[in-house]
């Protein structure tokens, strides 16, 4: 297979994820063609360089730009703070450059569906960064409710808690502003709930929501007073899927204790299926079958017998992490690339997300029932 040059734009958190994941992608998965690392983007420069060379990129840059019309780039991987997404994602395709974007896509839908129509047009290829969705144990859950073994899901209860902005306190940032962030809660936390909930349910057909900014005003870090959160704190939703079944979102980032609460519970019509992304390695079932003495939850472990979990590791009760499932993100991406199936979520799927989330904040504006726009 031919190596593919790719360009990372970022050295945060999410950044060092994206440079691991497409390090590790040939050597995990074997199948996919070796990720190229060309040049690293940040500022100041001496940060691009100083990452550059912990991350092992082949060249430094501090204008993102130059990055993008590198012909040795053939993949734009984006995990700048939200408001540069749209700008980032739109010059790389206009470059003929593949896209890979964390979530939000945009800080509106208006940008969100400028990018996926604009990448439909180009013909490039896209991924979102949903490596939640990624799990072999969320996948193993797509498996059971495919073969019947919970009967007709009837109710899809999902949350996703964070603790990171529960302090009063904690000093005002980019986060807070909408023209920065965008969506609070809803755009960090709560598009990875819908992801789960649009693969194991379908998709979301109206819903009826309230929001809550718990925290109105942080300090500014200069000192010099406090700045107003603009956005959501918590967001709640009763939602209907198209397919007639009904349920519940809950997102919030001041969720005191929780660091990465992200779960549902699937309740079908002969059984469930629960999850937790704090136990990311275990999925839990009950089934309505045999004695009632003896029915109860089963615990399944993950391991080789689940999907790509073999990749990793060949024995089971192992576990893997939240940078693993970057690494079967990044390794499907590199695969749809080199000709293979597509997996997404790409921009199209993504949007379908955005979607949702932006009719829970017009939901909880307006007050009342919406319609998710087709």
């Amino acid at each position: 297979m031919r190596d593919i040059g790719v360009g990372l734009i970022g050295t945060g958190f999410m950044g060092k994820a994206h440079a691991l994941a497409f390090r590790a992608a040939r050597a995990v998965l074997g199948d996919v063609p070796t990720a190229r690392l060309e040049i690293l983007c940040d500022t100041p420069a001496e940060r691009a360089e100083q990452m550059a060379a912990q991350f092992g990129f082949a060249r430094a840059t501090d204008d993102w730009r130059a990055l993008v019309s590198d012909p040795a780039v053939e993949i734009v991987s984006i995990t700048t703070p939200n408001r540069m997404h749209c700008e980032m994602a739109l010059a790389a395709i206009e470059a003929g450059k593949h896209v890979y974007c964390e979530k939000p896509m945009g800080l509106t839908l208006d940008e969100a569906r400028s990018m996926a129509e604009a990448a439909g047009r180009a013909g490039v290829k896209t991924m979102v960064g949903y490596n939640y969705i990624k799990n072999p144990a969320f996948e193993h859950a797509r498996e059971l409710i495919a073969r019947d073994a919970i009967g007709t899901p009837v109710h899809f209860r999902g949350f996703v808690d964070e603790d990171y902005q529960a302090d009063p306190e904690l000093a005002w940032t980019w986060r807070a502003r909408i023209d920065e962030a965008g969506l609070g809660a809803l755009g960090d936390l709560g598009c990875h709930l819908v992801s789960m909930a649009y693969g194991l349910m379908g998709p979301v057909e109206s819903l009826i929501a309230d929001m809550q900014t718990i925290h109105e005003t942080r300090p500014i870090p200069d000192g010099s007073g406090r700045g107003t959160v603009e956005n959501e704190d918590v967001a709640s939703a009763l939602v209907r899927f198209a397919n007639g079944a009904q349920g519940v979102l809950s997102t919030s980032r001041s969720a005191w204790g929780r660091k990465n609460r992200l779960g549902f519970e699937v309740h079908g019509t002969k059984g469930m299926i629960a999850f937790e992304q704090e136990r990311m390695n275990e999925l839990q079932l009950y089934q309505n079958e045999g004695p009632v003495a003896e029915q109860g939850f089963r615990t399944i472990l993950t391991g080789p017998a689940h999907g790509a979990y073999a990749a990793f590791c060949p024995a089971p009760g192992h576990q893997l992490g939240f940078n693993e499932l970057k690494v079967l993100e990044a390794g499907a991406f590199l695969r749809e690339i080199a000709g293979g199936e597509k997996v997404g979520p790409d921009f199209a799927d993504a949007l379908e997300f955005e979607k949702v989330i932006h009719a829970i904040a017009a939901s909880a504006r307006e007050g009342r029932r919406v319609t998710v726009q087709g």
